[in-house]
Order: C-alpha cells, then structure tokens, then sequence
C-alpha cells in the first residue's frame, strides 16, 4: 500500500492525495497538479514550519529569561514556598480522597438501596445473594452460640 495509508483507510488516502475523482462527474480520475502547484504547496508548508519554529524559539528564549529572573526569588522565598506546596499537595490529597470516599459512600447508599427495594431478589443487584448467604450463616451461628449458653446456664444449675 503506498503512502502508508493503512490505519486510515485507502478510501481517505486518495482523498488526501487528491486522486480520488470526487467532484468529478465523468467517473475518471483528475490530472496530477503541475509543478507551479506543488512549488506553492511546499513554500506554503515552509512558511507554516518556519513561523511554528520561530515562535517555539521565542517562547524557548522567553522561559530562558524568566527562569533567570526568578531563581533568585526561588532561593529568597523557599523557605516559605516548600512548606507551602507540600501543604498545597496534602490539601489537594486529602480533598482527592476524600471525593473518592464520598462517591463510594454513594455508591454503596445506592446498592444498599436497590437491594432494600427488591428483597424477593427479582431485581437483586449484584452481590445481593452473598449477602443473604452470610445473613443465613450469622442467624445460625447465633442461634448455635444461644443454645450454646443455654446449655452451659443449665449445667450451672444442677
């Protein structure tokens, strides 16, 4: 496949090199462009490259100059500023978590919701089945534990 058009389709290649006969009505495929065309296509992408690399080079001398004007205001003030991004990074930690803690609470309101609202388990969300099956498992533990204590009541009595 010329042109490397496979991630994007052979259809949208050809439309991209312009040989793809679209708003040609005849069905055949459009002539190649002449020179003059490709001459002012690439002084065109030229002058785009050129201004994108002029402007990276300004803006590569502009965060130059103020890294240099302000180290020596970083030197001045870290005494106060290192303890006040560590500061700034625990409140943005703790506010972090505990947004994550309240959208699980949430959440968890949410199923324990749905589960109280279909007990007959039609509608059951997930999960709903271990917890009827761990309900089971502690009302027969408590039962065991309350004849447990009955019996040793009993022998304490006699």
């Amino acid at each position: 496949m010329a042109g490397g058009g496979g991630a994007v389709g052979e259809h949208y290649m050809r439309v991209i090199r312009g040989d793809d006969g679209y708003g040609d009505d005849s069905g055949q495929h459009q002539e190649k462009p002449g020179a003059a065309v490709s001459v002012a296509k690439g002084a065109a992408a030229a002058a785009a490259a050129g201004s994108m690399l002029a402007l990276a080079g300004l803006t590569a001398t502009g965060t130059a100059l103020a890294l240099i004007v302000a180290t020596p205001l970083l030197v001045l003030f870290s005494p106060v500023l290192v303890p006040a991004a560590f500061a700034a990074s625990l409140l943005a930690a703790g506010l972090a978590s505990s947004g994550a803690l309240g959208a699980a609470a949430v959440g968890v309101l949410a199923w324990m919701y749905r589960y109280l609202q279909s007990p007959s388990g039609e509608h059951a969300p997930a999960g709903a089945g271990k917890v009827e099956h761990a309900r089971a498992l502690l009302n027969a533990k408590a039962h065991d534990v309350g004849d447990w204590v009955q019996h040793r009541l009993d022998q304490a009595r006699t």
